[in-house]
C-alpha cells in the first residue's frame, strides 16, 4: 500500500506545480503598471532552441509605462523583438541597437478584454496538465490492479480520491481565475 501513498503524494505535489505554474504565469499579466515579470513568459529562439527571455538579456523597469530589455549578445535582437511581439502579449517592442524598449499600452476595455482572454488561456493549460496528471495516475493504478498488486476495491476508492484532489485542484484553479479577471477588468 505505501506504493498508493506515495502515488497520490507525487500526483498531489505535480498538481500543486500546475497550480504553481499559473499563479507564476498571472504574476506576468500587467494589471497597472510595468513589471519584470510582465516579460517571464516568452520565450526567445536562440541557437535553435526556445530560451526564456532572461536567459538572452536583462529585462529592467526605466518608467511606469516602459520595460527595457538588454540583450547580451548583438545578433539575437531580432529574435528577441520577435518573441516578445508574439508572446500574445499585446506588446509591440522596438530595437534600439542592442536595447529592446517595451512600451507598456494603457488598460483601455480592449486591453483588459485581451488580458482577460490570456488569463483564461494559462488557466486552462493548468486545468489541462492537472488532467494529465490524473490520467497518469489513473493509468497507473490500472497497471496495479491488473498486476494484481492492488484489488479491484483498492483500485476504485484510490479512483474516487484521485478524482476528488482533481476537482479540487481544477476548482483553486478557476478561482484563480476568477480572482485574476476581476482584477485585470477593475478601473
Amino acid at each position: 500500500m505505501s506504493d498508493v501513498a506515495g502515488l497520490k503524494k507525487d500526483l498531489n505535489r505535480r498538481m500543486e506545480g500546475a497550480l504553481e505554474v499559473l499563479h507564476k504565469e498571472f504574476t506576468g499579466l500587467r494589471t497597472g503598471r510595468a513589471s519584470v515579470s510582465l516579460l517571464d513568459p516568452v520565450m526567445v529562439e536562440a541557437y535553435g532552441t526556445m530560451t526564456p527571455l532572461n536567459q538572452v538579456g536583462s529585462v529592467s523597469v526605466p518608467e511606469s509605462r516602459m520595460l527595457s530589455v538588454q540583450v547580451w549578445d548583438k545578433t539575437m535582437v531580432k529574435s528577441v523583438e520577435k518573441a516578445i511581439r508574439n508572446a500574445g502579449l499585446g506588446l509591440n517592442p522596438a530595437a534600439d541597437g542592442t536595447l529592446v524598449r517595451v512600451p507598456i499600452p494603457a488598460l483601455n476595455e480592449e486591453r483588459r478584454a485581451d488580458l482577460t482572454k490570456v488569463a483564461g488561456k494559462y488557466s486552462e493549460q493548468a486545468r489541462i496538465s492537472v488532467r494529465n496528471v490524473r490520467r497518469d495516475g489513473m493509468d497507473q493504478l490500472k497497471k496495479w490492479e491488473k498486476d494484481s498488486v492492488i484489488s479491484e476495491d483498492v483500485l476504485r476508492s484510490e479512483e474516487k480520491e484521485i478524482q476528488k484532489l482533481t476537482d479540487k485542484i481544477i476548482s483553486d484553479i478557476d478561482e484563480a481565475l476568477a480572482h485574476k479577471e476581476q482584477e485585470i477588468m477593475q478601473v
